[in-house]
């Protein structure tokens, strides 16, 4: 199992790698410019006309190899697959949409195709794990009930996309988060009761394609992943961690996601409610510290080694909740 992972995972490098530079110059010839906010840091209008969606191009990838290595997709892993090329969908319009318009898929409408993808994907978690407890780090299995566990996982599945999706701010810091937090949940899969080897082996891919796509996406850019991407791979994650049994740990994996989207609430609460008042200079908190001094390289590898430690943890808090329920 383990040279399979180790094989798929480069196979997935490699053709990220080599396919890249053709995408890009496609999606040059298609006019697949981003458009860069004139409220944003001054540093980024450098930035107008880089090509943007290069995360579709990760999806296609990962589902192709998957098919490749494993042929049809068993029943246990359709839940993070068709997330991943439903939200890709989603995504890719969007960014063609904010490329062409200016303006992408108007928020609630894809607030709604979140929710939608989330429910079912979460009913098919449901209904093919039979999920009637969920595990609580340090306590053990808590009893739930199958509908408030499709609630529940819905609303994971958004916020994650999302997270993601508002982390996708600096080169390189959505991409290497999101390899240290698959990473992890590779290695949960792995050593999870019973082991899960189709899921880890769909995080191998995944963390390949990344790893391929940051040699094109760290600073200065040659592409960027766009909504294509970070919306798709964050809902796949919620779901690879619903799978998992270990979705309470998430929010420690993915910390970067989770501290990026408190920032822009805390910012907009505090706004409202001191009638124009700013906590951050700039939400989410990267641009923060970018408008405080600091390189956009350092900023990224800050986050990074964040990610690397909370995903670290995260798999210590489930080896103590296993050790615990033995």
């Amino acid at each position: 199992m383990t040279v399979e992972l180790i094989q798929g995972l480069l196979l997935a490098f490699f053709l990220v790698v080599i396919l890249m530079p053709s995408y890009i110059r496609l999606l040059r010839a298609m006019g697949m410019g981003k458009r860069i906010r004139r409220d944003g840091p001054e540093t980024h209008l450098v930035k107008e006309g880089v090509p943007t969606m290069g995360g579709l191009l990760l999806i296609i990838i990962v589902v192709i190899t998957y098919y490749l290595f494993r042929g049809a997709p068993e029943r246990g892993i359709i839940a993070p697959l068709a997330t991943l090329v439903l939200v890709a969908i989603l995504g890719a319009f969007d960014d063609y949409l904010n490329v062409r318009t200016g303006e992408g898929i108007r928020a609630r409408q894809k607030m709604l195709w979140l929710v939608v993808v989330g429910i079912v994907a979460a009913f098919q978690i449901q209904s093919t794990y039979k999920i009637d407890e969920i595990a609580v780090p340090f306590i053990g299995a808590v009893s739930i009930v199958p509908w408030l566990f499709v609630a529940f996982a819905a609303l994971a599945i958004v916020a994650a996309a999302n997270g993601v999706n508002i982390t996708d701010g600096l080169d390189g810091l959505a991409g290497g988060t999101l390899i240290f937090a698959f990473v992890a949940f590779m290695l949960i899969a792995l050593l999870n009761q019973p082991t899960q080897p189709n899921l880890a082996f769909l995080c191998a891919l995944i963390i390949g394609a990344l790893l391929g796509f940051l040699w094109f996406n760290v600073h200065p850019a040659q592409v960027i992943m766009g909504d294509s991407g970070s919306l798709a791979l964050g809902a796949t994650l919620a779901v690879t961690a619903l799978i998992t049994g270990q979705i309470l740990v998430l929010p420690l994996i993915g910390l970067i996601f989770v501290v990026e989207t408190g920032s822009v609430v805390i910012q907009i609460l505090y706004f409202k409610l001191t009638h124009g008042r700013r906590i951050f200079r700039m939400s989410p908190i990267h641009h923060h510290f970018e408008l405080s001094g600091w390189d956009e390289e350092k900023i990224t590898l800050r986050f990074w080694i964040v990610g690397i430690l909370a995903g670290l943890l995260g798999v210590v808090f489930f080896l103590a909740s296993i050790k615990r329920l033995k």
